[in-house]
C-alpha cells in the first residue's frame, strides 16, 4: 500500500518540476506557459496519460519508486532573450527543482525525526519525506537522460550540431516507446539502481545520524 503515499509525492514533484520550467521561461521573456494557465499547482492541467498515469503504474508494478512526468509546459524559444542558452536553462530548471525538493525533504525528515509529533505521525511523515527524497533524486537524474521528451533531450538538442544533431533527431518520434521499454525490461531500474541506493542512504543518514 506504499503507492498511496508515493503517488501524491510524485504528483507534487512533477508538477513542481513543470512549474519550474514555466517560471524560468517566464523570467527569461516567454509568457506562453503563463498565458496557457500552466504556471499553476492545480494538477489537472499537468496530467499526461503516459507520464502521469502509465509510467508510474509500470514502476510500481516493477517494485521501483514511482517515476514519471507531467505534460510539458509550452515554451516558445523565439520569445526568450537568448533562445539557445535560455532553452538550456529552462530544461535544467526541472531537474534543479527536484534537487531543491531533495534538500527540503532531507531537512524536514531530520526535523520530524526528533519525534515531537508523536510516534504515529512521526512514522507517517518520515515515510512521506523518505519517499520525497528518493523520488526527487531519481526524477532529477531520470529527466537528464537524453531521450525525448525528457529534459536531457532539450539540452542535447541545444548542444548538438550538424550531422550529430540530424542523427539524434531521428529518435524523437520513438522517445516515449524507448522509455516505456526501459521500464518494462527492467533496464531503467538497473541504470537508476545506484541512484536509488544513494537516496536510501540519504534517508537513513538524515533520520538516524544528522
Amino acid at each position: 500500500m506504499e503507492w498511496i503515499l508515493q503517488l501524491p509525492v510524485l504528483f507534487f514533484s512533477i508538477i513542481f518540476h513543470e512549474f519550474a520550467h514555466g517560471f524560468i521561461a517566464y523570467r527569461r521573456g516567454d509568457d506562453t506557459a503563463y498565458l496557457s494557465g500552466r504556471l499553476s499547482f492545480n494538477p489537472l492541467p499537468h496530467i499526461d496519460p503516459v507520464g502521469t498515469v502509465a509510467l508510474p503504474a509500470l514502476c510500481l508494478l516493477a517494485g521501483f519508486p514511482a517515476l514519471g512526468w507531467a505534460k510539458p509546459v509550452p515554451v516558445n524559444p523565439y520569445r526568450l532573450h537568448n533562445p539557445r542558452g535560455d532553452m538550456a536553462l529552462v530544461a535544467l530548471g526541472g531537474p534543479l527543482s527536484n534537487l531543491a525538493l531533495v534538500l527540503v525533504s532531507v531537512l524536514m525528515l531530520k526535523v520530524v525525526s526528533f519525534g515531537f509529533l508523536g510516534s504515529a505521525l512521526t512514522e507517517s511523515m518520515a515515510i512521506i519525506f523518505g519517499f520525497a527524497i528518493q523520488i526527487n533524486l531519481l526524477l532529477a537524474v531520470f529527466n537528464l537522460f537524453p531521450v525525448y521528451p525528457l529534459d536531457g533531450s532539450q539540452v542535447a538538442l541545444g548542444l548538438l550540431k550538424g550531422r550529430a544533431l540530424e542523427l539524434y533527431e531521428r529518435h524523437l518520434p520513438y522517445g516515449f516507446y524507448i522509455i516505456i521499454g526501459l521500464v518494462a525490461t527492467g533496464l531503467l531500474q538497473k541504470i537508476l539502481g545506484p541512484i536509488l541506493y544513494l537516496a536510501r542512504y540519504m534517508v537513513a543518514l538524515a533520520y538516524n545520524f544528522l
